[in-house]
């Protein structure tokens, strides 16, 4: 059996289950999480929430980018939210690379070149934080 095949079993016993909580479309904690896309880290479980209790936006690194702030504007302006929480965590995958480096990587192994793209590692945790957090600061 494809993976593509147990995610379609896995979500109709999903849908059996949860399919009729009719929750609203707002987050009951009116919270917004922008964390890590890691997938050891299962943000709900680790926080405390239930289905419907706040939004939990992902990439890599859980770091503040364009499409992040679109994300939380959209959350804050039209679902409800009003508090906003940066997560991130120890062992992330944005801190084993930096910016040169893998831009040439990338532009060997596949020929483009992204030497203008910020692909947003960090090594410091607490200092990625307060980076993304006066991104927020300065933009919400």
């Amino acid at each position: 059996m494809s993976y593509f095949e147990q995610f379609m079993q896995a979500n109709q016993a999903y849908v059996a289950l949860h399919g009729q909580l009719n929750l609203p479309l707002k987050p009951k904690t009116r919270v917004a999480i922008v964390t890590c896309m890691d997938s050891r880290l299962h943000v709900a479980q680790a926080l405390g929430l239930a289905l419907g209790d706040a939004h939990i936006l992902r990439n890599a690194g859980g770091r503040v980018t364009e499409d992040m702030i679109r994300s939380l504007v959209i959350s804050q302006q039209q679902m409800g939210t009003r508090e906003i929480v940066v997560l991130h965590h120890t062992d992330c995958g944005a801190q084993t690379f930096e910016n040169g480096p893998f831009q040439e990587y990338l532009k060997e192994e596949l020929g483009v070149d992204v030497s203008d793209q910020d692909f947003l590692p960090f090594q410091d945790i607490e200092e990625s934080v307060r980076e993304d957090m006066q991104a927020l600061s300065s933009l919400l």
